[in-house]
């Protein structure tokens, strides 16, 4: 039986684990620009790095992690990726950082927060009934909202008064507190059975299960071609506002902390709005939201730098929605023994976009600059909503509550 005790030590430890997410998200491309002097498409590539791993090892991964036992494989992929992060402000005091040295580590912590994303996902269902699923989801992001929301801010004054690599040491320090909350989880996990099927078998089993369900396709569509429009956004936001508006790295920070905000306020309303029909939010958050990504690149270093906090504000709070209803469906929708796998498949679409996008993004802010990139990568997001909106989705309202769940698909 599901413990309220563990999905609060389990809730603990992603907070900490997404407020450091968020320092890294700020911090790095900082080092890259400030402290290395890197050009438009290292930064594109230092971001991609970061997400790369997800397109490379995202479905053999599921297919493991669903052999293996979910919390001993999170506390040791969020260790690693605490000491992989240490030795950046380790090189930086014996004067050897370079740009190498910081792609690589991202790389490498990228291949751990695969196998920590994925298990994540798929050891919630065990620590809550299923019909809380949207309840547990719905926290979850409120409270990463929230991490973005202080993380991002204080990534500013960490890299002004503590310097650019030092301020890395506060992301090691956050995922090893998220390992020693998960170290308190008392759930006894079910052994898992051993399969003997090829690892390609397994694979295509997560792939089949996510494309031939009618109402997981158009999500996990949208949300592809969303995160390929935004790993371009991600790739060159940062030289946006150091740049082209001026900003210093804490007011940057700031700025961009008034995204979560929204996030962070809508989520802890997710459940009221859910009365909506959890099926008509994934797409409804979309298409009322979405199209403010068209402020973002009118902002100028003047009353129009307001453009871009309504913008992320607003775009925010639709997302925020749209994740917690598309994950919680997935979740009450997929079987125990495909949750690693269905997770995997849809983390190796909608995470591996990302780092084609940012890639993408960083070419295309030396061929046309960065405020003409913003304009494609905000028209990708906005057309992205397609997906949902055009599907069988717009039709439904909500879908009955699934006890069933180890059903084949028909």
């Amino acid at each position: 039986m599901p413990s309220p005790r563990d999905f609060r030590l389990f809730w603990g430890s992603d907070a900490i684990n997404q407020f450091g997410t968020a320092v890294s998200s700020f911090v790095l491309p900082v080092v890259a620009i400030e402290a290395l002097d890197a050009s438009e498409f290292q930064v594109g590539l230092l971001a991609a790095a970061g997400m790369a791993a997800f397109l490379l090892i995202g479905l053999p991964a599921g297919v493991y992690i669903d052999r293996l036992r979910k919390r001993p494989l999170l506390m040791w992929t969020t260790t690693g990726r605490a000491l992989l992060f240490a030795t950046v402000p380790v090189a930086a005091w014996l004067g050897g950082l370079t740009y190498l040295h910081l792609l690589l580590a991202a790389l490498a912590a990228g291949v751990l927060t695969v196998f920590f994303e994925v298990a994540s996902q798929a050891y919630l269902p065990a620590l809550v009934l299923r019909g809380e699923l949207s309840q547990a989801n719905s926290r979850l992001v409120s409270t990463q909202q929230v991490a973005r929301l202080s993380g991002r801010p204080l990534s500013g004054p960490m890299v002004q008064f503590l310097g650019n690599a030092n301020a890395v040491l506060a992301i090691s320090i956050s995922y090893l507190a998220s390992a020693l909350l998960l170290r308190g989880i008392r759930l006894v996990e079910q052994p898992v059975e051993p399969r003997e099927r090829a690892l390609r078998a397994e694979m295509a089993e997560g792939l089949r299960f996510v494309f031939g369900h009618p109402l997981l396709r158009p999500t996990v569509l949208c949300t592809t071609s969303f995160n390929l429009a935004n790993g371009i956004w991600v790739a060159v936001n940062l030289l946006f506002l150091l740049h082209d508006l001026a900003l210093s790295p804490t007011a940057a920070a700031v700025l961009l902390g008034l995204g979560s905000a929204g996030g962070a306020l809508v989520g802890l309303l997710t459940a009221r709005l859910a009365r909506i029909g959890q099926v008509r939010l994934i797409w409804l958050s979309m298409l009322v939201t979405q199209p403010a990504w068209v402020l973002i690149p009118l902002a100028e270093p003047d009353w129009r730098l307001s453009l871009f906090a309504v913008g992320t504000l607003i775009t925010s709070m639709g997302v925020v929605v749209y994740n917690v209803a598309q994950v919680s469906l997935r979740q009450a929708l997929c079987p125990d023994r495909l949750q690693g796998r269905m997770n995997a498949s849809v983390r190796f679409l909608a995470w591996g976009a990302m780092p084609v996008g940012a890639l993408a993004g960083g070419a295309l802010a030396e061929w046309i600059g960065v405020r003409n990139t913003l304009w494609v990568a905000s028209v990708g997001m906005i057309l992205s909503v397609l997906w949902v909106v055009l599907s069988p989705l717009r039709s439904m309202r909500d879908v009955a509550q699934v006890t069933a769940v180890d059903q084949p698909l028909k």
